[in-house]
């Protein structure tokens, strides 16, 4: 019998941490700044520091789990190993429904910035058909084309960010004028977090990563640590230049911000890179959601033909064609701020249970304070009950359907098992 092939070790630190830089910047930068301030005004950058705490947190319990389960799934895994199979279901359910709404509005940000509104929603299809194309391809084309696009994304940043210091802190007054309350804070705050979680692909890729132990948790704090640098440096210039109000209403705030001074050309530039952030995001998310459905495949959550890793591409195939027909039919019928409002309850549910399973390890592969996980915990607890209630409900239907399959399969095999 021909064994079933296996994914292949390829990818180094730089790649790691290119693959969860790539994720964290399209999302946070060109799609969630603007609802943020909808949400708090200039508090945003309150909600900005809370969000980056909890996904420090996230990041260490991450890092921690994955050093001693170097597998493909991320917390899909960790919660099966130290929970329990029905907690890591939760987990990996919970990843797949927020990422896949996480595709279904980076592939409208890229439509938004690319072409005309009539034309929005073919341009989003066509992103998605090119890019579950690159992703069967193999990983090792993934690792190189999201390299490229975050080199290019920092630099359009670069622009935007000396443009607005250019023109001055003519918004600073603002700043400071408006009083907004605690849950707008952290709503705010649960928004953003969806920028922070682009670290949670590099866990998911631990087949395929060199020297896992020693790589993942590397590259999940060299990753984090830089998109928070880049995030705060845009967020002051952002609202320092055009003023809170302004950057809420803005469809395109970053390109605003570039044209504040009357430099012109800057704003297809940044239109440029923003699509090419979002594309760069999209890549990333989509490679991460395949590779924890192949392990729910494994698992027997998902059906098994989810699980096939084509032979010579090495890459779960099935399930990225899968993946990329729904986020296609998605993108018909959701817009980007519903679309990131159930990626984020869905998202901090997954991590809710990557702080309860760090906080399981015993002490031989225990690398952070127990502590740091009981805020992560509730943090990801406090930030999901702060989102619109929409997106609460929304959510938490699909994850409940889930949730009934997964009882009716477990009960059709029980069933199947017992002595006739």
């Amino acid at each position: 019998m021909t064994p079933s092939p296996t994914l292949r070790r390829r990818l180094g630190l730089a790649d790691a941490v290119a693959i969860g830089l790539g994720s964290m910047l399209g999302a946070g930068i060109f799609a969630a700044l603007a609802p943020a301030a909808q949400a708090a005004g200039a508090a945003l950058l309150g909600g900005l520091v809370i969000a980056g705490v909890i996904a420090w947190c996230n990041a260490t319990s991450s890092a921690q789990l994955a050093a001693q389960y170097p597998e493909s799934g991320g917390t899909y895994v960790y919660g099966r190993r130290e929970l329990g199979e029905w907690p890591g279901f939760i987990a990996g359910w919970c990843f797949v429904v927020g990422k896949t709404a996480s595709c279904a509005a980076m592939a409208l940000t890229v439509a938004a910035y690319a072409v005309p509104d009539a034309w929005a929603k073919q341009a989003a299809i066509l992103a998605v058909v090119a890019i579950t194309l690159v992703n069967c391809l193999g990983v090792s084309r993934t690792a190189t084309a999201t390299k490229v696009i975050v080199v290019a994304v920092i630099a359009v940043l670069a622009v935007v960010v000396v443009a607005g210091v250019a023109v001055g802190g003519s918004g600073l007054s603002a700043l400071g004028a408006s009083a907004v309350t605690p849950y707008e804070v952290l709503q705010s705050a649960g928004i953003l977090f969806f920028a922070f979680a682009g670290y949670a692909r590099i866990a998911t890729m631990g087949e395929e990563v060199r020297h896992p132990e020693r790589t993942i948790p590397r590259a999940i704090v060299i990753a984090l640590a830089l998109a928070v640098m880049i995030y705060a440096a845009v967020a002051v210039t952002a609202l320092a230049t055009i003023g809170p109000e302004a950057l809420a209403n803005s469809a395109a705030p970053l390109a605003e911000v570039a044209g504040a001074g009357g430099w012109a050309w800057t704003a297809p530039v940044v239109r440029v890179g923003a699509a090419l952030a979002s594309l760069g995001a999209l890549l990333a998310l989509m490679a991460g959601i395949t590779r924890t459905a192949l392990a729910m495949a494994r698992g027997g959550d998902l059906p098994k033909v989810l699980g096939r890793i084509h032979g010579r591409a090495r890459v779960p195939r099935v399930a990225a064609i899968v993946l990329g027909c729904v986020v296609a039919v998605l993108v018909t019928v959701v817009d980007v701020r519903a679309a990131i409002g159930v990626s984020s309850f869905g998202v901090l549910l997954y991590y809710l249970v990557a702080n309860l399973s760090a906080l399981h390890q015993s002490r031989e592969h225990r690398r952070y304070a127990r502590a740091i996980q009981v805020v992560g915990a509730l943090g990801c607890a406090a930030l999901a009950a702060t989102l619109p209630w929409g997106a609460i409900l929304g959510a938490c239907a699909v994850v409940a359907v889930g949730v009934a399959y997964r009882a009716v399969r477990r009960a059709r095999a029980s069933r199947a098992a017992a002595p006739q």
